[in-house]
């Protein structure tokens, strides 16, 4: 049994006989994407976990893509009536396309057990443990065997726009060069599933020798990585044309490690 964002007015925090309970199925899994209280923030989804596996995209209560001015998401690619009801609820309505989505996708969608959001943020949840993480939406239920009588938040990020699965991997890089310089450096993945466009894994001062880590939620999943492209750019103009350069680079893929 999947709940698509189940509601909150009426229903959250009231017996298990009156909403949706891990109790009603040999497997609950659930989306929460409208987590925000009903008053004042107009948050139509119960932020409760109810289920066996409780799915919290980007942290469950503002959805990327929402944010878009009044008349880009009423004129959607949708059509304009699915771009008006995007416009007044949005975000409880990214559970199903979510799920949607996540047919089309069998390896997309992982989520991550954690105690927050922000601690998944922090990347201290990755990458997946040994039996794997579970996928949120049509193929949840690939993991019913493994899952205990304990409630599990999930976490992970999605894209602003159709397709929504992102890819989680974390990014290790040791700097080279002469002197520190203030600017950005960016990555991007090349692998035999895809290649990524750049993402930013730094920016303000960029100091030779040092490591820095970041996580990066790309939308394709690379696969075996074959080749990692490293760009980076200053923010003025520098007489002295400094020159950075990646000494190592460490990839690592949230999936299987």
């Amino acid at each position: 049994l999947s709940g698509l964002d189940p509601a909150q007015p009426y229903f959250q925090d009231t017996p298990i006989e009156v909403r949706l309970d891990k109790s009603d199925a040999e497997f609950v899994d659930v989306i929460h994407t409208d987590t925000a209280p009903t008053i004042p923030y107009l948050g139509f989804g119960m932020s409760t976990a109810v289920g066996h596996l409780d799915f919290y995209p980007n942290g469950g209560k503002e959805m990327p893509g929402c944010d878009k001015n009044p008349i880009s998401q009423i004129v959607d690619l949708d059509g304009i009536w699915e771009g008006t009801r995007d416009f007044v609820a949005c975000n409880h309505l990214r559970s199903y396309k979510y799920y949607s989505d996540s047919i089309l996708y069998p390896d997309g969608f992982l989520g991550y057990a954690c105690a927050s959001y922000d601690v998944f943020e922090a990347g201290n949840c990755f990458p997946c443990p040994h039996g794997g993480c579970p996928n949120m939406g049509h193929y949840a239920d690939r993991f019913k065997g493994k899952v205990t009588n304990d409630i599990t938040k999930l976490y992970l990020n999605t894209g602003d726009t159709r397709d929504f699965p992102l890819w989680r991997y974390k990014v290790t890089m040791t700097l080279s060069g002469s002197h520190k310089v203030s600017g950005y450096a960016n990555v991007a993945l090349y692998g035999s599933g895809g290649n990524t466009r750049q993402y930013q894994v730094l920016k303000g001062t960029l100091q030779p020798d040092k490591t820095y880590t970041s996580f990066i939620d790309v939308n394709v999943n690379v696969g075996t990585i074959t080749k990692v492209k490293f760009l980076w750019n200053n923010n003025a103009i520098n007489p002295a044309l400094p020159t950075i350069g990646a000494a190592t680079i460490t990839v690592q893929s949230g999936e299987n490690s």
